[in-house]
């Protein structure tokens, strides 16, 4: 595994898109029949204006099977009609076996043909190439995202992309291109940012914009949990495949828990602020983490917005330590408190009396966030979302970047002169990877 510090030297200003994903050349074979295809310009089926009650089926084609990406399935499919799931992608044959299930739970919702099952590190090129499907599920480790997005784009393809974004600057800008493209090609990106849809959110931070609880002074927000999932090594797994595998722990592929998990909550502190951070200042550390795993356990993050205001942030995943997954904004004429979950939302005055309150329902915001989609997508009035979350996953990159290097860090560096490019330019599926390693403060370097 490269070591977190070390990475390739790129003009920030190149074409992220061209210089950053090689290993799309060269990864593993792909057909010259796909290949070729894939220049072809595209129709984008379901970007003309439609009557909401159109029963025109949307097919959809999903890329990563894994327990994020069924949940996603799951939720797309129980509150839409008139759906249907036609193709997989995944580099696990055995993942396959969801489909039964789906079958069972679904019927005709789900109409995957044998030869519609692909498997491979280039599956998902097989989905993009396909006429038939409308709307691509990108539910894979987050380090391939930016890119696997950015191709959906450009096949003319609606997306649905699970959060976050992007896991370093590189990937950031390609998320950017990719917003823009959208866009102007009038295809949707809709994220995984499920409190964007939640109606104790949505309405809390509502009633914080129209001066609910006076000038917002500052916030601290904390996605403090316990334990996460670690994979134990197959017999025969190359180096590359194995980290895939139990990507979680390797920073290439989800950012660390600040990027892969924290990064709800950074969501809403930039939902409350109206926009990124200026800078960044933080530390953190990994006492329980397995060997092997490049991941710290806890961060805090100072984070600076304009106008002079101030987050306290902070995530951890320590087993036996108390969890708290909540947000407390502090304004000149009261409190907010939004709670994680289903934890619901409050206002108090600043006598401490309680002025407004809802509860939570978190199920309901997985579902929304699928059904806007497919909304807007037969409306023709395509929502494009990549960008705030882009943003967001960004936030969450320049605290891990302040905290692993131990030094204050601006956005307007990260975004704009930073060269830091975690996803490897030798990128080989079946290849080896040099030993894991992680970040030490005062050795980790600013890139």
């Amino acid at each position: 595994m490269t070591n977190v510090n070390n990475h390739k030297t790129t003009s920030p200003a190149q074409d992220s898109t061209s210089s950053r994903r090689q290993f799309l050349k060269k990864g593993s074979a792909v057909s010259a029949g796909i290949t070729g295809a894939a220049m072809l310009p595209r129709a984008v089926r379901g970007a003309e204006p439609k009557d909401q009650g159109s029963n025109d089926v949307v097919r959809i084609g999903i890329v990563g099977l894994g327990g994020r990406g069924t949940g996603a399935l799951s939720d797309t499919l129980t509150i839409n009609e008139h759906i249907q799931l036609v193709a997989t992608a995944d580099v696990d044959a055995n993942k396959q076996r969801v489909l039964s299930r789906l079958e069972k739970q679904f019927g005709d919702k789900v109409a995957v043909r044998e030869d519609k099952n692909y498997v491979g590190i280039d599956a998902y090129k097989r989905i993009l190439d396909d006429p038939e499907i409308d709307l691509v599920l990108m539910t894979t480790p987050p380090g391939f995202r930016p890119q696997y997005v950015m191709e959906a784009v450009d096949a003319g393809k609606h997306v649905f992309a699970e959060k976050p974004s992007c896991v370093d600057p590189a990937g950031y800008r390609i998320c950017l291109q990719a917003h823009d493209k959208a866009v102007a090609n009038k295809t949707a990106i809709v994220t995984g940012t499920q409190y964007r849809r939640q109606t104790n959110y949505v309405e809390a931070i509502r009633q914080i914009h129209e001066g609910a609880i006076g000038d917002v002074i500052n916030m601290t927000a904390r996605y403090c949990s316990t334990g996460i999932w670690h994979k134990t090594r197959k017999e025969g797994m190359s180096d590359t495949e194995y980290q895939i595998y139990n990507w979680m722990h390797f920073i290439w592929l989800s950012g660390d828990q600040i990027a892969e998990q924290a990064v709800h909550n950074i969501d809403v502190m930039n939902w409350v602020m109206q926009g990124p951070p200026e800078s960044a200042y933080g530390s953190g550390g990994r006492f329980t983490r397995p060997d092997g795993s490049e991941m710290w356990d806890s961060n805090s993050i100072d984070y600076a917005y304009s106008g002079d205001r101030r987050v306290s942030f902070m995530c951890r995943q320590i087993p036996g330590s108390q969890s708290d997954v909540s947000n407390q904004i502090f304004g000149s004429e009261g409190t907010a408190t939004i709670y994680g979950s289903n934890g619901g939302a409050s206002i108090k005055d600043r006598d401490g009396n309680e002025v407004w309150s809802m509860k939570g329902d978190i199920q309901s915001a997985y579902r929304q966030e699928h059904k806007d989609l497919v909304d807007s997508i037969r409306a023709g009035d395509p929502i494009v979302e990549l960008k705030e979350t882009a943003n967001s996953s960004m936030t969450a990159v320049l605290g891990r970047v302040a905290a692993y290097t131990g030094q204050k860090v601006t956005w307007d560096f990260l975004t704009n002169e930073s060269q830091l490019d975690l996803f490897p330019s030798d990128f080989d599926y079946n290849g080896p990877r040099p030993e894991p390693s992680f970040a030490i403060p005062g050795k980790t370097k600013l890139i």
